[in-house]
C-alpha cells in the first residue's frame, strides 16, 4: 500500500487519497533478514521505505471492517525498497517495486495479541548506517489495519500467510535535497516498536555472465 502517510504523500508532491494507493510486490523480490538488499544495474536511484506489515491469519472476502483484526495473524517488518527512476516511469508503481531481492521482510512475526489493537501507536524509523532518516508512528497511518484488510477483501479473497505492507512514513531518500539512495557497503536497518529490527547489508547486482 503507498501513500498511507500523510506526511509521506505530502513529501513526494501527491495529493492526500481517499483510497489506498495499491500494488502487488512478487516473491522473487523479498528477501530475509540480514541477506544483501540488491541495488540494481538498471538504475542506482534506490530507496529505502520502512513498512508495518500484516499477516493473514484467517482470511476471507468481504471482511467487514469491524471484523477486520480478527482476520489478522500477526505483524512483521518490511523494507519497501524502491527503484525511483522506474516507479515514475508510468502511473502504476509495479516496476520500481519488483526488482529481485529489493524487499527485505522480517525477521519475525508477532502476533496480534503481542500489540496494541491494530498495531496502533508504534514508533517506526529506518536508520542508514547510523542515522535515523524516518521517524513515524503508525497512529498517523490514513487507513488503519482494519480499514485495508476490509478494502483489500473487497477486491480479493485474502488467505492465510498473505501480507499487507500498510505504507511509509516520511523522510524516504528521493525528495531530499540531495537525494539519499541506498549504495554498496551501507546498512540499512528498519526499526518497529514491539517487533523488532530488520538489518540488511546493500550490495550492487552482479552482472550475469
Amino acid at each position: 500500500m503507498g501513500l498511507n502517510f500523510t506526511d509521506h504523500a505530502k513529501e513526494g508532491g501527491f495529493p492526500i487519497p481517499d483510497y489506498p494507493a495499491l500494488f502487488v510486490r512478487v516473491t522473487s523480490s523479498l528477501i530475509a533478514a540480514q541477506e544483501p538488499l540488491v541495488r540494481p544495474l538498471a538504475s542506482h536511484t534506490f530507496d529505502y521505505e520502512a513498512e508495518l506489515v500484516i499477516v493473514i491469519g484467517k482470511g476471507g472476502r468481504h471482511i467487514a471492517e469491524s471484523d477486520a483484526l480478527d482476520a489478522v495473524f500477526g505483524y512483521t517488518i518490511f523494507n519497501d525498497a524502491s527503484v525511483r527512476a522506474y516507479q515514475r516511469k508510468s502511473n502504476q508503481w509495479t516496476a520500481g517495486k519488483n526488482f529481485d531481492g529489493t524487499g527485505p521482510l522480517g525477521p519475525v512475526v508477532v502476533t496480534r495479541d503481542e500489540l496494541p489493537a491494530g498495531a496502533h501507536g508504534l514508533a517506526i524509523r529506518s536508520i542508514l548506517n547510523g542515522t535515523v532518516l524516518q521517524d513515524g508512528n503508525t497512529a498517523d497511518m490514513i487507513f488503519s489495519v482494519a480499514r485495508a484488510v476490509s478494502i483489500i477483501s473487497e477486491i480479493t479473497t485474502l488467505e492465510p500467510g498473505d501480507l499487507i505492507a500498510m505504507g511509509t512514513p516520511a523522510g524516504v531518500g528521493y525528495p531530499r535535497t540531495p537525494p539519499i539512495f541506498l549504495k554498496p557497503g551501507d546498512e540499512c536497518v528498519i526499526e518497529i516498536e514491539g517487533i523488532g529490527r530488520l538489518v540488511n547489508p546493500v550490495v550492487d547486482e552482479t552482472p550475469r555472465a
